[in-house]
């Protein structure tokens, strides 16, 4: 198991290496270092590496890490392999959450995700951090709710997908009365991205993601039992209400402040946990938890990167995460069908 970490880890290391040193413009490992360690270096290398390219690969990692871990919890919740913020609609959620913030603030900046509210202040970022996280919750607990009337999982995966369908139409709806400058900004924030946050927010991010995930390791032990089903847990002495309501909150932050930062980042929740259990041969969340942190951060940075090459512009982040989670995702479902054929 050891030897597994340290290739995740190894491989995470160097994909936050190409994240600060590839891009539009190549910067030396030499001078991605001066940069680092607060040498001399020239000044547009220094504004590429300091303010552009270490928030945005920071603001990746914790993010993927992030959006890695609340689709484990989901799937171990819903024991079902599909589960994930966007499959189920909480990403549809929290960009509800987000829209109201946006569209009724009125004040918009030039650039993605956290600088949506940069007029308003700090005060106006955690506005839209607490409305993501509240949308992303509410959905949550209305397919949670569901889940216990109807316990089909592929149903409830089908009413996850209506109830974010029912959600973007609101959106919708939204948009069609909003300023034209408000629904360009929102559309651009809808595809995704890592360039937002910038050196004065980022200790927001970092530090509630950070919080997250050390709670989410904390529920380890509980999610274990959940792979056994919901009585097994009970005889283990879980209150199942309680542990429901904590995975929804922590699932709900996770995926609510990454939203309101990033966008909704899709295929990263559903594929991350699959390769990562392939990856660690363990359904242990001890291991599977700190795994997901590794494999989402450097799936994440890696797509960035993609994004970012010369001669491509800066393709929307969720379209490069597609063109390599969906092949994952084809390849869950084909398993997933032989599975039930075979029941």
């Amino acid at each position: 198991m050891g030897l597994r970490f340290g290739v995740l880890g190894c491989v995470w290391l160097i994909v936050i290496v190409m994240g600060i040193t590839i891009g539009s413009v190549t910067v030396s490992l030499s001078d991605a270092y001066k940069v680092i360690s607060g040498e001399t270096v020239d000044a547009v290398v220094y504004t590429i590496v300091h303010d552009i390219r270490i928030p945005r690969t920071i603001t990746a990692v914790v993010v993927g890490a992030a959006i890695g871990v609340s689709g484990l919890i989901m799937q171990t919740l819903f024991r079902n392999p599909l589960a994930d913020p966007y499959v189920l609609g909480i990403s549809s959620g929290g960009s509800l959450g987000v829209a109201l913030v946006i569209m009724g603030s009125g004040a918009l900046s030039t650039a993605y995700g956290a600088e949506f509210t940069s007029s308003l202040g700090l005060s106006g970022q955690f506005a839209i951090v607490i409305a993501s996280a509240i949308g992303s919750g509410v959905v949550m607990a209305l397919v949670l709710g569901i889940g216990h009337i109807i316990r089909s999982s592929a149903v409830l995966l089908l009413l996850g997908v209506m109830i974010g369908y029912f959600v973007s139409a609101f959106i919708s709806v939204l948009i069609a009365y909003a300023e034209p400058a408000l629904v360009a900004q929102f559309t651009r924030w809808g595809f995704g991205s890592y360039t937002g946050v910038t050196w004065d927010r980022i200790g927001i991010l970092v530090g509630i993601i950070l919080v997250g995930l050390a709670i989410a390791f904390s529920l380890a032990k509980p999610l274990n039992a959940l792979l056994l089903g919901e009585r097994y847990a009970q005889t283990m002495g879980i209150e199942m209400r309680t542990m429901r309501w904590a995975l929804i909150a922590i699932t709900s932050i996770l995926a609510g402040v990454s939203n309101a930062f990033c966008g909704p980042i899709a295929f990263i929740g559903i594929a991350v946990p699959h390769v990562t259990r392939g990856v660690m041969g363990s359904s242990d969340h001890r291991v599977l938890i700190p795994g997901c942190i590794l494999g989402g951060g450097a799936m994440a940075l890696l797509a960035d990167v993609i994004a970012q090459q010369p001669g491509t512009g800066v393709l929307p982040i969720n379209a490069v995460n597609a063109a390599f989670g969906a092949p994952i995702v084809i390849v869950i479902l084909l398993r997933w069908y032989r599975g039930m054929e075979d029941r």
